[in-house]
């Protein structure tokens, strides 16, 4: 059996971006003879990473302008994660509808007993119920593997590293600390042009790894990975043919859905959040094959 070893791949991920902070780090300490800096911004960090994660649910339903769906509006979607909730052992999270014809969907919520479900109306008009049940599968995945915490430390971390990146720009440029103990000026200023870019990548990379691992652990829930593989085909198609506005506020949920919901660029798609189709739908056809 091929293993992918998502969870190892983020935690490598995670040990990559520390790694860089701490580097960063060292050289605004270096830069400026003192440290204190870098405690600021982290702290910054913490507190929006705080507010982010325990409102996620709020500003991502809000986001898509998406409305609450009882068990009569939406029997099926209620029937099936009923379904697989129970299976989980986990409580049944509330359940929206995005008024667009983009489709996708995407769960959120930090925790289990604070999770959302959201369906874009383009997704429950273009998937049968079958492809329906391995989308919601995915979901639920993301809110039991806590994919919403380490997004949320992730894009922190990067937030930080970008903010004490563009402060060592400027130490670089107008000076600090004693001449013989600062580091070469164009050290700090690559390393400040280079490390919020490094950030954004390995911030990506740690997305990716979350999407295969929902798509496996969703494929094991539902016990049928070639439904969420026909699912992810017809998204393909659909998210090309009506793309969402990448707007601020979209931008900061795109990451959390199951299909890059952008009209993306060959260049575009070397920094999506999203993995590409073709290996997800591979992976899945897989382990059918298992």
């Amino acid at each position: 059996m091929h293993r992918h070893y998502n969870g190892l791949k983020t935690a490598g991920l995670f040990g990559a971006i520390f790694a860089l902070l701490l580097v960063i780090g060292g050289l605004i300490a270096g830069a400026t003879g003192s440290s204190a800096f870098i405690w600021i911004f982290a702290l910054i960090g913490v507190g929006t990473t705080a507010y982010g994660y325990w409102n996620s649910d709020k500003l991502a339903i809000k986001a898509m302008h998406a409305y609450p769906v009882s068990e009569a509006q939406q029997p099926a979607m209620h029937r099936i994660v009923r379904e697989l909730s129970q299976r989980a052992g986990q409580p049944m999270p509330r359940l929206f509808v995005s008024p667009t014809q983009a489709p996708n969907a995407f769960a959120t919520g930090r925790n289990p007993d604070n999770a959302a479900v959201c369906c874009t109306e383009g997704i429950l008009a273009l998937l049968d119920e079958r492809e329906l049940r391995g989308v919601l599968g995915h979901e639920l995945m993301h809110v039991y593997n806590r994919d919403i915490l380490t997004g949320s430390i992730a894009a922190a971390i990067a937030g930080v590293i970008s903010s004490v990146a563009q402060f060592l720009a400027f130490t670089s440029i107008f000076g600090g600390g004693n001449d013989e103990d600062r580091p070469n000026p164009a050290v700090l200023i690559l390393t400040a042009l280079l490390a919020p870019f490094a950030a954004g990548v390995i911030q990506m990379a740690i997305s990716r790894t979350r999407e295969y691992d929902a798509d496996e652990d969703g494929a094991r829930l539902t016990g049928d990975p070639l439904a969420l593989a026909s699912a992810l085909r017809k998204l393909e198609h659909g998210t090309a043919r009506a793309p969402l506005a990448p707007t601020p506020q979209l931008q900061n949920a795109s990451h959390m859905m199951i299909a890059n919901p952008f009209r993306a660029g060959d260049v575009q798609r070397m920094f999506s959040t999203h993995p590409p189709m073709a290996d997800r739908i591979a992976r899945l056809e897989q382990m059918a094959g298992r």
